[in-house]
């Protein structure tokens, strides 16, 4: 599975995975009690829309997408079913000069010819679409739940840790420090946002590894970009720390993505290198989703 949502919880190398909601099933009192059991609900229906959704989407987009994580770039993102094609396109601010230009066109034509780079493409895109499904599976669980308002179009709910979960693996550790908000539209049961940070320090190897300072923060938002079709429209994560011994773990990265566009289906990745150019769009006169 591509889980196009979920794969952004899958950060820092597989150490910073994003969660989702709620809060402390709380006190005796029963009308307490049902309310978790609401808002538990609520998650474990959106978990399923979210794996049903990805089940059943075969779309492909190109997309424009702006990324501060030490550079400040923008590219514009072409997919197809052969793998994804990313054309840089600004730098800093500021447009590639004619040499750049040229130096990322042959950048770009070498790698959809080149076999190896394309197959790890596709490989670490299954790992992340695995590791999502998992995490996303954990979600009920891993927190303690509460609704705290609900209008016309969505559900915002609360999540903190849940003292009782107990983590397979080092992916579920992370998830289960989280503390924040989750928002869930309505009409299709997506989720819309999702935002936290660490309520603790996380160790790894009794910290000699790693570890992930209490603090760190995320926020990742989504959209409809199409009738029935969502994708993360923004993802903001601050985390800092030490792994390896003392080396500075710095996770600074926030990451805008506007433009949708449907590519259509059996699109080659010669066809995604021309797609990928900056004038395509206003040359080809396509529709965007922003």
């Amino acid at each position: 599975m591509s889980l196009r949502f979920s794969s952004r919880l899958v950060l820092l190398g597989g150490l910073l995975l994003a969660g989702l909601l709620p809060l402390r099933a709380g006190g005796a009192n029963g009308a307490k009690k049902d309310g978790a059991r609401d808002a538990k609900e609520i998650v474990r229906t959106a978990m399923q829309a979210e794996l049903d959704a990805d089940k059943n989407d075969h779309t492909r987009w190109r997309y424009r997408d702006g990324k501060k994580d030490g550079i400040d770039t923008v590219s514009i993102v072409v997919e197809t079913k052969d793998g994804s094609v990313r054309r840089v396109i600004m730098r800093n601010g500021q447009p590639l000069s004619e040499a750049e230009a040229r130096a990322e066109d042959e950048r770009v034509r070498r790698f959809i010819h080149d076999s190896d780079k394309l197959a790890k493409q596709r490989r670490d895109g299954a790992q992340d679409g695995k590791n999502a499904e998992e995490l996303l599976r954990m979600l009920p669980e891993a927190f303690t739940w509460k609704l705290v308002s609900e209008d016309e179009q969505k559900y915002t709910l609360h999540f903190d840790p849940n003292p009782n979960f107990s983590p397979p693996d080092m992916k579920g550790r992370v998830l289960g420090t989280m503390a924040g908000t989750l928002v869930v539209s309505k009409p299709e049961n997506r989720i819309e946002t999702i935002s936290g940070k660490l309520t603790q320090d996380v160790t790894i190897g009794w910290g000699l590894l790693g570890r992930l300072h209490e603090g760190g923060t995320f926020r990742v938002e989504r959209r409809q970009v199409a009738p029935g079709f969502w994708q993360i429209v923004e993802t903001h994560v601050h985390i800092e720390g030490k792994a390896l011994f003392f080396k500075t773990i710095g996770e600074q990265q926030d990451e805008v993505q506007t433009e949708f566009t449907q590519v259509p289906e059996g699109t080659t990745l010669e066809q995604a290198v021309e797609m990928s150019k900056p004038t395509y769009g206003a040359a080809a006169g396509n529709g965007t989703h922003k």
